[in-house]
């Protein structure tokens, strides 16, 4: 099987953890005919961010949230401004969760645990449209 590659451009979300494995899955069939192998994701932007966590409980998401506020709260005395009160936190967020994810692929389904869901973190209150590139490579 030949790489796949595809952008895929998520709607404006409000702040906070979003479940999007089932958004990703929809985006790339080619996931669906891979015997083995490895799905890249990569947002591209720099305040917002993708992690793997909780998809069954939506108080991990809301816990997630209140915690990553306290680590980078907008009241911090930021130099980097310009942009609005909540960019530099944006930034500060983005970067310690990560702007990628490689998660296996068996049997045509993404490998993750039972418990486990690819999460949008959005870390604006309006930061608009997102976009990534899902990079597939596999048998």
């Amino acid at each position: 099987m030949p790489w796949s590659q595809t952008t895929l451009e998520l709607p404006e979300m409000p702040r906070g953890f979003h479940l999007i494995t089932h958004r990703i899955v929809d985006a790339l069939p080619a996931i669906g005919e891979t015997r083995a192998g490895v799905l890249h994701v990569f947002i591209q932007h720099t305040s917002a961010s993708l992690t793997i966590n909780e998809n069954a409980d939506p108080d991990v998401r809301v816990d997630l949230e209140a915690a990553f506020n306290a680590i980078a709260p907008k009241s911090f005395p930021y130099t980097h401004t310009s942009e609005g009160p909540d960019d530099m936190p944006a930034h500060v967020k983005a970067s310690l969760l990560g702007a990628s994810l490689s998660i296996p692929v068996a049997d045509g389904r993404l490998a993750l645990g039972t418990w486990q869901g690819i999460t949008l973190c959005e870390h604006r209150d309006h930061g608009g449209p997102r976009r990534l590139v899902l990079t597939l490579a596999g048998e």
